[in-house]
């Protein structure tokens, strides 16, 4: 499952979240536009899988969408291996030095919740509650109202 997919079903988990958002600016009289994972009223998120060193690029693009937008930057990280490797580990660091939120999501765990979607009455955000899957994915952040606005 590619890093497409996986950012599609985080963000359907989001009550009102739109998905591959872009945001135009223009630069040396040209128009530009930049797009991020998942846009929330108060976040912009951008996605990354484990192992892969493009994941890197997350943090930037989600500070790069935040000042567009003024909302808050996160990035998630999709562990497909159970453990924290090199690129996780190295965004866990530079997220806490920039100040952006920062949240490691397994795999199995996203897969697992949109697959039982269905078998839930959900009327606003569906993120899951039970401390077993927050530990492997706390997504509460998202639901916090940005401090900024």
């Amino acid at each position: 499952m590619g890093e497409v997919e996986l950012a599609m079903m985080l963000c359907a988990f989001l009550a009102g979240s739109e998905g591959e958002t872009r945001q135009y600016f223009d630069v040396n009289g040209l128009s530009r536009h930049v797009r991020v994972d998942c846009e929330t009223d108060s976040h912009v998120i951008e996605i990354g899988l484990d192992g892969k060193s493009s994941s890197r690029d997350s943090l930037h693009q989600a500070l790069f969408f935040a000042y567009l937008t003024g909302k808050q930057p996160m990035v998630i990280m999709i562990d497909r291996d159970g453990f924290e490797g090199r690129f996780e580990y190295e965004m866990r660091q530079t997220t806490a030095m920039t100040g952006v939120q920062y949240v490691r999501c397994a795999q199995d765990l996203i897969v697992r919740w949109r697959m039982t979607q269905t078998f839930r009455n959900v009327t606003g955000d569906d993120l899951p509650g039970s401390v077993s899957a927050q530990a492997q994915c706390d997504l509460g952040a998202l639901t916090a109202v940005n401090p900024s606005s």
